[in-house]
């Protein structure tokens, strides 16, 4: 990462790509709030199943295509070198709103307002409150260069729990198509449980591979190029739960981790042997008689 970036004539600096993924980041987390409230106000005046549950898909569409542009704004930077201060801030601002707000009200307006004296408002709120404190930690460990030397996250990463609770609440939604009211069932209750799970697991001390590794120049063996393309090809084909299975598999990840070996996680994060960072860092500013 060029130090250049951080210099402070640089630090207001925008960079063109990156940030256009991330304000496609936070537009996407908008247009899923606005399509909440859309579907609650179809549910509450008696619209028809199909219409409000068809918003409320729309809307969780919306967070996963977030989760998208999560992803590329990171990369961009990267293969570029233009990762900057005001990059990371406006990063985290988007995320707040498309994997804090967005989810937390999603999840309530479905089943979580069913659950007695305000525990449902309380659970998302506390799932919105973990995440800020996720972000927040992270800008901290960044500025002030606060790291590990790995590529690794400290806690389940906002995004990826956001993803994790929007495909799962698709998975459900997709269940009850024809029933007159989404029930407060065992989908209900496992919904709301995993809410407070990933809370907690934003906070964690359990640690999360970045894959920062993964840039164009990264090889593949052809097995492993072609499992890649069938996870893309069953996404593509079963929308619906494949999601759900990524990210699922992502969150088990980390618990398993640390019984791996090094070089299965090497083969597996893509990890480089030197020049490891940490979940991105700035260098410290230079003397100021330079």
């Amino acid at each position: 990462m060029p130090e250049s970036n951080y210099r402070p004539e640089n630090i207001s600096r925008i960079f063109l790509l990156p940030n256009l993924m991330t304000a496609g980041n936070l537009i996407f987390g908008f247009l899923a709030v606005l399509k909440i409230f859309e579907g609650s106000i179809q549910k509450e005046t008696g619209g028809a199943v199909a219409d409000w549950t068809h918003t409320y898909t729309i809307s969780l569409y919306c967070i996963l295509a977030a989760c998208l542009f999560d992803l590329l704004d990171g990369r961009l930077a990267r293969l570029g070198g233009r990762e900057s201060p005001f990059g990371r801030e406006f990063d985290s601002l988007a995320d707040i709103v498309s994997f804090g707000v967005a989810p937390a009200l999603l999840v309530f307006k479905i089943v979580l307002f069913n659950l007695p004296s305000r525990i449902g408002w309380i659970i998302a709120v506390f799932y919105l409150l973990c995440g800020a404190f996720r972000l927040a930690r992270f800008n901290v460990a960044a500025t002030y260069n606060l790291g590990t030397g790995t590529r690794n996250f400290t806690g389940f990463p906002v995004p990826a729990a956001a993803g994790l609770i929007s495909s799962i609440t698709l998975l459900i939604i997709s269940q009850y198509q024809k029933e007159a009211d989404l029930p407060f069932g065992y989908g209900g209750i496992g919904l709301a449980s995993l809410m407070i799970f990933l809370s907690f697991m934003m906070v964690s001390k359990f640690e999360y591979p970045s894959f920062k590794g993964f840039n164009w120049r990264t090889q593949f063996s052809p097995p492993k190029f072609l499992g890649v393309v069938l996870v893309l090809g069953l996404t593509i084909v079963y929308i619906e739960w494949m999601p759900a299975v990524i990210f699922v598999a992502y969150l088990l990840y980390g618990f398993l981790r640390p019984f791996l070996s090094r070089a299965w996680r090497k083969e597996i994060e893509e990890e480089e042997e030197d020049g490891l960072i940490v979940e991105p860092v700035a260098p410290p500013p230079p003397p100021e008689d330079l």
